[in-house]
This record gives structure tokens, C-alpha cells and sequence, in this order.
């Protein structure tokens, strides 16, 4: 199908005399026409960056949006603005199918199509124009059908994952029809949790990766209201969380290279909940468009880039938490650890659970793929991304039910005393060794054995005694679950 695009793109190159670029409406790169310019100067950088990296900033998208291009039922213009890093204009096909945008295609507008008609009032669509928009309707049904079928892998596995147990065995058959010879293994499942959908059914437009065979969102039960488990209290339920679940096929048991990628790749899309937007320059004009500096980086596309091109660095997410490295990254004798990191949340992370032979292991899987995001999210140690082999005590904590701290550690986790929480923690992660622990915190011995003089007579809790440490480490622990 992703052949059928480009020739459509193609088709529509052609018969407009600019290079075309088809996005979905996540602004993913799906196809793009040939540049056939000699002159490198012609060629928008912009452009470059979006073929290259298939992603774009938050800022970026932001932008070109606020030109109404969600809105749009027309072919409509975008000006250059060099100030922003769009060095070309823009004519912006929206891509419909009976009355949804799925998608845009771009053409670059040098001022060679300045004569083009776009159909104002009174005046005549240029013909040109109106066999391109025929040609983006026939790509709109193949995005809708595309949808669709995506839409129906995504419920089938959704009722396998988190289904009423007397539908799975319904659900497993279904889904093994459909997925024909992905089905047999070997799998993993991908969890990214938070993720961003309007509707909790729909997981939202996502990229062609290699072995990304189903995507469903799941949407957590809402926890009840009152005390929380990380010493805080709330009049009102906490509303759910949607996580995304993405089934992977692995080219063998023993790597589990492929959902990696799957996840880092998913990480970077618009919905990929609480990331941070790469940070952009400059300052919003009149109406409220800010400079798109960010669009020096990348097409006015954004969402997850597709398998084989360059993942996130460690410095932009710390260590990457892939495989076995997330333990050497979060390693007992591992360096400082900034003081943010000890509280709240982080943004969007992904777990991968164990290899997988069988559909029907599919909800254990799930299970330990969001456990495993649940961790990365609540100790940035991990990385954005880890395995559930990988998450240690998490394991068991992940798997207990939400309550209340236990008593003798609530006062410790009352947000006066986060420092002293910190310390005890770093102590504890350090197998309570005092120089280690007096490193990684940048503080002196006698600051330290001070701030533990003061966990214990706060916790009544003796730090000598293994079972009070144990106590201690797991509460403090299981702290950071419920904030994330």
C-alpha cells in the first residue's frame, strides 16, 4: 500500500510541476516526489530535514496548524516566513475522506505556482488543481481503508490484552486470522504510556515500522478517590490513563532489537504524552503563530520516524534504557543523581515485555510491558525506554495493589521532607554505604548522617535493622510508582 502512495504522490508532482510531500495527519511522513533542481539553494531545508528524519517538533506542527490546515476543505497557501525557517511557500492539500482529514500533501512553492488558482469566490479552480485534488481524494480512501484495518487488528488485540477472559480464546482465533504468519512468533509487546487520544478506543495514526503488526490505546482504571499511595489525598477519582500497546514481531527469540527500535520510534510521536517539545526560538506574531525554529530542523510533519533512522540520543532522555544497558545505566554505584529525578513524574516512557511464542501469552506480556514503562517513567535511571527483565524490584512493586504508604513512612513522604526522602533513598540504593552514598548526593559524611538522624525519628525506623531498611526501600520505592 505504501507503494500505491508514492505513485499517487508521484501523479501528483507531475501534474502540478513541484515536488510533493504526503503526510498523515499526525504529520508522519508518508511519501515524497523527487526534487529535481540543480540548484541546491532551491531545495527548501525544511523539506530536507522532514525526508531525512520523518519527524518534526511539537513546535513545528503548531505552526503550520495555525494556518487552519486541520480545518481546511480546500487547497489553501502558506506564505514563507524565513524568520520561522520555512524559506519556501507552501500550497497545503488537505487529505479528506468523507469529511475526515487523514493527511496533508505539501508542494513547494518557489513562485513558479503563483499563477495557480486555488479556487477563490467567483473564480475558477485551475484545472491542474482540481485533477491533484482528485488524485488526493483517491489517497484519502486509501488512508481511511488503511485506518480502518488498522482500527480492527487494534480492537481484536485489546480484547486479548485486557478483554473479559470469556472473549479471549474469541479474540486470540480472530486475531491469529488476521495476523496469518506474524502470529506464530516470536513476539514482544511495546508498552508507551501516557499516551494522547481523544477517544481511549483509537490509538491514532502511527508510521509504517518494520514488525509493528497491531496498536491498540488502553485506558487504566480510574483509582478511587481519597489518599493516594504516595502520602497525598484526593476529594475525586483520578482520572484514567491511556497507554498505547503495540505488538511486535521479532526476527528472533533471542533480541529483542526490533521492539526497541518500535518504542523509541513511538516515543517521538506528537502523542506520546508529557514529552517535552524541543525547544524553538523567536516569538508568536499577530496571530498567534510562534516562530517555527523547529522547522529548521524538520518538515512541517511530526510523529514517529520509521525503522532504521537515528534514535534519540542518551543526552536528550538520559541512559537509554534498551536492553541490558538500562541496568549498567542505573547501576548500584552509578554517579549523582540530579534532585529532579528523586520526585514527579516524567514524561513518556515504553517497556518491553519478555519474548513472546503464543498469542495466548500475549496478556502476561502486557502486563510486564507496562510495568516496565511504569518504572521508567517513575526513575529516570532506566531511560526512556526498558525491559521488564531489566526493571528489578519493580517487578514485585508494579504487581502490588495501590494503597496507602505504610504508616511510619507517610511522614517522610509529605512534600516538606522530599530531600530527606531523597537521601534516604540514595542511601538504601547504595546498600547503605556512607561514602557512596555522600558522593552521589554532593554532600558532606556529617550532612548525611545528620538527614538520616532526621528519616529516623521521623519514620521511627532503625536504619541498623534489616527489616526497617526493607520497609524503608520498598515504601520509598513504591512512592515513586504512584507519583508516576
Amino acid at each position: 500500500m505504501r507503494g500505491d502512495y508514492q505513485q499517487l504522490v508521484d501523479e501528483i508532482s507531475a501534474t502540478l510541476g513541484a515536488p510533493a510531500t504526503l503526510e498523515d495527519r499526525d504529520f508522519g511522513l508518508i511519501a515524497f516526489g523527487v526534487h529535481d533542481s540543480d540548484d541546491d539553494l532551491a531545495m527548501d531545508p525544511v523539506r530536507t530535514r522532514s525526508i531525512l528524519q520523518r519527524r518534526s517538533t511539537a513546535a513545528v506542527r503548531a505552526w503550520f496548524e495555525g494556518f487552519g490546515i486541520a480545518r481546511a476543505q480546500a487547497p489553501l497557501r502558506i506564505p514563507p516566513d524565513p524568520a520561522a525557517g520555512v524559506f519556501m511557500g507552501r500550497i497545503c492539500l488537505p487529505v479528506r475522506h468523507r469529511g475526515v482529514v487523514h493527511g496533508y500533501v505539501w508542494l513547494l512553492d518557489d513562485g513558479h505556482l503563483a499563477d495557480l488558482e486555488l479556487g477563490r469566490p467567483g473564480a475558477q479552480t485551475d484545472p491542474r488543481l482540481a485533477q491533484a485534488m482528485e488524485t488526493t481524494a483517491r489517497i484519502g480512501a486509501l488512508l481511511a481503508a488503511e485506518a480502518r484495518s488498522g482500527a480492527e487488528l487494534g480492537e481484536l488485540l485489546r480484547a486479548l490484552l485486557v478483554g473479559p477472559p470469556a472473549g479471549r480464546d474469541e479474540a486470540e482465533g480472530a486475531l491469529r486470522d488476521a495476523l496469518r504468519g506474524t502470529a506464530r512468533g516470536p513476539l514482544a509487546v511495546v508498552a508507551v504510556t501516557p499516551w494522547d487520544t481523544e477517544n481511549p478506543a483509537e490509538a491514532g495514526p502511527l508510521p509504517n515500522l518494520s514488525g509493528l503488526a497491531a496498536v491498540c490505546a488502553i485506558a487504566d482504571r480510574p483509582r478511587a478517590a481519597g489518599s493516594d499511595a504516595a502520602g497525598g489525598s484526593s476529594g475525586a477519582p483520578h482520572a484514567p490513563r491511556t497507554s498505547l500497546a503495540a505488538l511486535v514481531r521479532l526476527r528472533s527469540g533471542a533480541s529483542l532489537d526490533p521492539a526497541h527500535a518500535t518504542a523509541e520510534q513511538l516515543l517521538r510521536s506528537p502523542r506520546a504524552a508529557g514529552a517535552e517539545p524541543e525547544p524553538r526560538s523567536g516569538t508568536a506574531d499577530a496571530g498567534g503563530r510562534g516562530s517555527a525554529d523547529g522547522a529548521r530542523s524538520t518538515e512541517h510533519g511530526a510523529g514517529p520516524a520509521p525503522s532504521g533512522t537515528v534514535a534519540p540520543s542518551g543526552a536528550e532522555h538520559g541512559a537509554r534504557g534498551t536492553g541490558r544497558t538500562a541496568r549498567g545505566a542505573a547501576g548500584r554505584g552509578g554517579g549523582a543523581v540530579p534532585a529532579a529525578t528523586a520526585h514527579g513524574a516524567r514524561g513518556a516512557a515504553a517497556g518491553v515485555s519478555d519474548v513472546r511464542r503464543e498469542l495466548g501469552e500475549l496478556p502476561a506480556a502486557w502486563r510486564e510491558a507496562l510495568a516496565a514503562a511504569r518504572a521508567a517513567r517513575a526513575d529516570e535511571r532506566f531511560g526512556p525506554v526498558v525491559d521488564w527483565a531489566d526493571v528489578g524490584p519493580y517487578r514485585l512493586l508494579t504487581g502490588l495493589p495501590a494503597t496507602d504508604p505504610d504508616p511510619a513512612v507517610r511522614p517522610l513522604l509529605e512534600l516538606g521532607h522530599a530531600e530527606l526522602a531523597r537521601t534516604a533513598e540514595e542511601f538504601l540504593d547504595r546498600a547503605g554505604q556512607a561514602g557512596r552514598t555522600a558522593q552521589a548526593l554532593g554532600i558532606h559524611r556529617q550532612t548525611l548522617y545528620y538527614r538520616l538522624s532526621r528519616v529516623e525519628q521521623l519514620t521511627g525506623l532503625d536504619l541498623d535493622a534489616g527489616e526497617d531498611r526493607l520497609l524503608l526501600h520498598m515504601a520509598l520505592k513504591k512512592a515513586r510508582l504512584a507519583r508516576a
